[in-house]
């Protein structure tokens, strides 16, 4: 090992630089380590908090449904326990120097700041990958997978397979990165953005990646449009509307017990649950602006999807969804003024989502591609149809998790990541 190397290496394991131990300078693009300051802003949003007056059990009591809390949406107990938490037990300033002992950076690209978590191994054989997150999550819905991915007090050589460099960036007009810079912007765009962090920024010349939510979209789109750089994905949903139960029965699909379960959850938000995507998707200003100084308001918008949409099972088990984490991401939201500017990634992309010709979908690349189906997300595609996307190498079900399986099951997501070692060629 060079002079050079060692250097690098040891910069990198610092996370001075955020880049990686290989990457050539001529590439660079500027980036800047960054930590955040956002507690001036926290007395506005516990007055807010305290002052915002909620109805009445009496007055709600006939629209809330006994058996289901949700069938209506966010039940008001729930909303009253999460609140009287935030204002007595939830300390931002904690939150803030637990968040900052990850080595942020922020680097600009076509004209946009963005923000982004990088956590290098120091082995060299690392595989790049970059994890991308969705609605209503942020990058912290991610962080709980850095450590189950960069052992770095347990490399044994080329033990690649379970090692890597991991990055996880804010979505445009998410967090602290900064929102897109038109209206025409579209995933496809953040997709060679964040190809060009990954390359130019960072200078890996290949890399894997894994999304859920919006960031699947991205995620796809990279894996499809820049076949020799993204040279792996793992995804827990896709960019397409998902089949009915009708497509999957005329296909004589067979479901396990779990996929009937899930099959079902899809169904039924398809039926009930998007009432939010269509007023984000044709409407975001209104939502945005509605509750853009509204701390309560967000945490029913928000918190309502993490409790929905995750495994009913939340906080037990290898889930670390708890209400705690819910304020995290709200809180984080609410600081940064970023709700307004993240409901636009609906109306920028309209056709996300919605019913799909899959037999005109295959992606140009013969890079693999892996899937999980987590039991309670809420979205359902069989392994025929996941095959007719990509070069499907990996299709697997896990019985504990949800929508957001880096809160919902970090260790199940971890151990499907670390598949990707088995398809790496290096």
């Amino acid at each position: 090992m060079s002079a050079r190397h060692m250097l690098n290496l040891l910069l990198s394991g610092l996370g001075l630089f955020g880049l990686p131990i290989d990457a050539t300078p001529t590439q660079r693009l500027q980036v800047k380590p960054f930590k955040f300051n956002l507690s001036e802003q926290v007395p506005h949003m516990l007055d807010s908090i305290r002052n915002t007056q909620l109805p009445s059990r009496e007055f709600v009591a006939a629209f809330e449904s006994t058996n289901d809390t949700l069938s209506t949406g966010l039940s008001l107990q729930t909303l009253q326990d999460l609140r009287k938490e935030w204002i007595t037990g939830f300390k931002w300033e904690e939150e803030q120097a637990s968040i900052n002992k990850l080595h942020h950076f922020t680097v600009n690209i076509e004209g946009v700041d963005v923000h982004f978590v990088h956590e290098v191994s120091g082995n060299p054989d690392a595989i790049p990958l970059i994890l991308l997150h969705g609605w209503p999550g942020t990058f912290l819905e991610l962080t709980p997978l850095i450590d189950l991915l960069v052992p770095k007090s347990q490399l044994k050589g080329k033990n690649s397979n379970t090692t890597f460099d991991v990055v996880i960036p804010s979505l445009l007009g998410f967090g602290f990165s900064a929102p897109p810079p038109t209206k025409a912007w579209d995933n496809r765009d953040s997709a060679r953005l964040f190809n060009k962090l990954m390359t130019e920024a960072l200078g890996y010349q290949r890399y894997a990646v894994h999304g859920t939510d919006w960031g699947a979209g991205i995620g796809y789109f990279m894996y499809n449009q820049f076949n020799t750089t993204a040279r792996a994905a793992h995804l827990n949903f896709l960019p397409f509307g998902p089949p009915t139960l009708e497509d999957i029965a005329a296909k004589n699909i067979t479901l396990s017990p779990g996929e009937a379960v899930t099959a079902q959850r899809s169904a039924d938000w398809a039926k009930a649950g998007n009432g939010y995507f269509v007023e984000q998707t044709t409407k975001p200003n209104t939502i945005g602006l509605s509750l853009y100084d509204n701390p309560i308001g967000q945490l029913a918008w928000i918190g309502e999807k993490f409790i929905s949409w995750s495994d009913p099972r939340q906080g037990t088990g290898p889930s670390l969804l708890t209400r705690h984490e819910i304020l995290r991401e709200v809180s984080l939201y609410y600081l940064t003024r970023s709700f307004v500017s993240s409901v636009y990634i609906y109306a920028q992309n309209p056709s996300g989502f919605i019913p799909t010709d899959y037999s005109k979908l295959k992606a140009q690349t013969d890079a693999p591609l892996l899937y999980t189906n987590f039991k309670y997300n809420v979205g359902f595609w069989p392994k025929e149809y996941i095959a007719g996307v990509g070069n499907l190498v990996s299709y697997k079900a896990r019985d504990f998790g949800g929508h957001f399986p880096g809160l919902d099951n970090p260790a199940g997501l971890a151990d499907d990541l670390r598949e990707i070692g088995k398809y790496w060629v290096y």
